[in-house]
């Protein structure tokens, strides 16, 4: 080997590495929260109506121009630091019915949290020896209304008092619903107005579970508010149902805000109640899973120059890339990922980056109750084929049983008919928040036409903050999160 090679070598795996960046950063941002457009009626169903399937796009040349770029960039800095539901719903929506007696209390000192907030939580898992065949029955079910205009004698003394003085009711109703929608509210219209309003309810706010992927911008990072899927290059991608989880990191709940709805129509906010979703679902299906468990994939890189090298060394220099990417560059996402050549059987140069096995039920951490905690209606290459999508084949994703053999499609098909029979569809205008438990109710995203300006505020908990033993070191920074959404997304 001449005197070149150690530095051609360390070219070379530092374009991986950049690509491999770009990859992982592509893939939790079109996988995780993201999906390609709206499916069929024929698989969607009748769950949601009000956006129609947009055609095929080809329209990905922007994000994919960008993507070795952005990668190197990436890798360098990686080495270096009065609107009801619609009709023909099947679940119903209840309203609040009386307001609480609880009294009002002093609000806390507002701080610039710019830089200051805690990593999101390390999810909690509970999901061993769950009786699939004896299910508790559900009761109350997301979301359930409280309208502004319904309670305008309660709100006279102020919108923000109104929400201190019925937090803990509030709170017990979200318990019982999965998610509530505000609606018609006037002070939640910008972003000083929506944090008066969490800050009201004493949630404590933290990073999204996926802040390196740059999906999401933090907008207004001194109130900790995120954009929420707003970009024209995702307008025509159908969010799928999912928590806003990974294997490692979970938040406790979410406040979705709308401070203006798509100028030209759709890009209405989704919920559906896990707890149902594992009720109606067929029980040898949802057994099956639970006893295969499921890996997500969530991004695809082809290193096809493999194929292209004698047979001697070609295993070693795969190897020396798997291993590369996964000490280098996987850990900045924290995902828990391993890289996997070849599991979707259609290339055997495709290095996969796989979560590990887990279980697509888990049980709610406050009240013990089973619920569907699996994001594969968004994750599923199946489903997302059959959808018009635009993410580039490095941002795809799918789902796989635990060996890494696929799900049967029959069963895939059957998940999809519940998931999107749970849906209600909440077309939210300017003003409105729905808040969620992201344990109970998974959440998704219609397409849209025009300009939407959306907002989201993940929370680690409701009353006294986390205590944490790091005393936040090893957080992500904000790096990686700014230059991936000024580059990729």
């Amino acid at each position: 080997m001449s005197s070149d090679a150690p530095a051609m070598r360390l070219t070379v795996a530092g374009m991986a590495a950049g690509a491999a960046a770009a990859a992982l950063a592509s893939g939790a941002a079109f996988a995780s929260p993201g999906a390609p457009g709206s499916a069929p009626a024929a698989l969607r169903g009748a769950a949601v109506t009000t956006a129609p399937a947009p055609a095929a796009s080809a329209g990905v040349s922007s994000g994919a121009a960008t993507l070795g770029v952005a990668g190197l960039a990436v890798a360098a800095a990686g080495a270096s630091a009065g609107r009801k539901q619609r009709a023909g719903r099947a679940a119903r929506v209840v309203r609040q019915q009386q307001a609480s007696t609880a009294t009002a209390t002093k609000p806390r000192e507002i701080k610039d949290l710019t830089g200051a907030l805690p990593d999101c939580p390390a999810t909690i898992w509970n999901a061993d020896n769950i009786d699939i065949d004896n299910l508790p029955p559900v009761g109350e079910t997301a979301p359930l209304i409280i309208d502004a205009k319904e309670i305008a004698e309660e709100l006279k003394k102020g919108e923000k008092e109104w929400v201190m003085a019925q937090k803990e009711k509030i709170m017990a109703q979200l318990q019982d619903h999965g998610a509530i929608w505000f609606r018609n509210f006037e002070s939640t219209k910008d972003a000083n107005g929506f944090r008066a309003f969490y800050e009201a309810l004493e949630l404590n706010p933290c990073l999204d579970p996926i802040h390196t992927s740059g999906l999401r911008a933090m907008t207004e990072k001194k109130d900790a508010v995120y954009e929420a899927v707003n970009k024209p290059s995702l307008a025509q991608h159908f969010v799928g149902l999912h928590n806003e989880s990974t294997f490692v990191k979970t938040a406790a709940f979410g406040a979705f805000v709308c401070f203006k709805p798509a100028s030209e129509g759709g890009g209405e906010f989704l919920v559906a109640d896990g707890a149902k979703i594992i009720n109606d679902m067929d029980k040898d299906v949802l057994r099956r899973v639970y006893q295969d468990k499921v890996r997500i994939s969530v991004s695809n890189l082809d290193l096809n120059f493999l194929g292209a090298l004698p047979e001697g060394p070609r295993q070693g220099v795969a190897d020396f890339f798997q291993d590369l990417i996964l000490k280098a560059v996987a850990p900045k996402f924290d995902m828990d990922l391993e890289m996997v050549y070849g599991a979707d059987k259609s290339n055997p140069y495709r290095l996969q980056a796989i979560e590990h096995a887990q279980s697509p039920i888990n049980t709610h951490p406050v009240t013990g109750k089973p619920v569907w905690f699996c994001n594969l209606h968004n994750h599923s290459r199946y489903l997302r084929d059959r959808r018009s999508c635009t993410v580039p084949e490095v941002g795809m994703t799918d789902v796989y049983r635990g060996d890494l053999k696929n799900i049967a499609y029959d069963d895939v098909r059957h998940i999809n008919e519940v998931c999107e029979k749970n849906i209600k569809t909440i077309p939210m205008q300017t003003g409105d928040v729905v808040l969620l438990d992201n344990y109970r109710v998974l959440h998704g995203r219609n397409t849209f036409k025009g300009d939407r300006n959306h907002a989201v505020t993940w929370f680690e908990s409701q009353g006294e903050p986390l205590k944490r033993d790091d005393d936040g070191k090893g957080k992500p920074d904000d790096f990686m999160n700014d230059l991936i959404n000024k580059t990729l997304v």
